[in-house]
């Protein structure tokens, strides 16, 4: 089976300001993989390359058997090549209704060129009921994004990442700031994300949570490559005693 993402020698700077220097990565299809390091590290930089926000002053990618053209790849071809991401603010307006939230910037048409409202206000009731399981007199399509809980939100724009069929979903501290009942929404909506086939990388500072949803480990350290592990060879306390390892010796801090 080819790698469905297969990062070589990935290198970006900020000016003085080395923020990836020869990242190596390999991503497989129905496999969800923890990103871990500690802030500054380089995992947000990373992010940002492979879903189509920067470029990268150096590497290679592979995504879906194709050679990336780093000077024509945009959020917009990424997302045409099955990437999406989830950032940690979920990226919704609070103002506007959950269906326009859905569908933005990729809104359906009608014969007259217009947005089909009605399409999307019965696919996103469809979504909510069956996919997300969100019910409730509120949560209907018309209504704000800001009377979802922070739990459901996260489910939305990770329902609205599985409802154009994305073949890696990126998660971004996807249970950051969140009661324990919606952590646990959250990690469900990413562990069906492997049942669907799909590949995730699930950045997170959450050890027991990345334990819990990852088959692998990868560690991140001054742009850096620093290790790779799978889950069937490190229980949970393993974990969190190699990250503090790394910490204490300045590895990942």
């Amino acid at each position: 089976m080819e790698p469905l993402l297969l990062v070589r020698s990935l290198k970006k700077r900020y000016g003085q300001v080395i923020a990836l220097a020869g990242v190596d990565l390999d991503l497989m299809p129905g496999e969800v993989l923890g990103l871990l390091g500690d802030n500054g590290a380089g995992k947000t930089t990373f992010i940002r390359l492979i879903s189509g926000v920067e470029t990268p002053d150096g590497g290679s990618m592979h995504l879906q058997n194709r050679s990336i053209d780093w000077k024509r790849y945009t959020v917009s071809s990424a997302r045409k090549l099955g990437v999406e991401t989830v950032h940690q603010d979920r990226a919704l307006g609070e103002k506007q209704p959950i269906w326009r939230n859905f569908f933005m910037g990729r809104h359906y048409s009608n014969a007259l060129g217009f947005i089909d409202a009605n399409r999307e206000r019965r696919e996103v009731a469809e979504v909510l009921k069956k996919t997300l399981g969100l019910s409730g007199a509120g949560l209907h399509p018309d209504a704000p994004v800001s009377v979802l809980s922070g739990g459901e939100r996260q489910g939305l724009a990770i329902g609205r990442a599985m409802f154009f069929d994305a073949d890696l979903v990126i998660l971004d501290e996807p249970t950051t700031a969140l009661a324990h009942g919606e952590v646990e929404k959250v990690l469900r909506f990413v562990e069906e994300i492997r049942q669907k086939g799909k590949a995730a990388i699930m950045v997170s500072h959450n050890l027991a949570h990345v334990h819990r949803c990852c088959d692998r480990f990868v560690f991140f350290d001054r742009g850096r490559t620093v290790g790779n592990y799978r889950k069937e060879d490190l229980s949970l306390p393993e974990l969190i005693g190699l990250f503090t390892g790394f910490a204490s010796e300045g590895g990942l801090g």
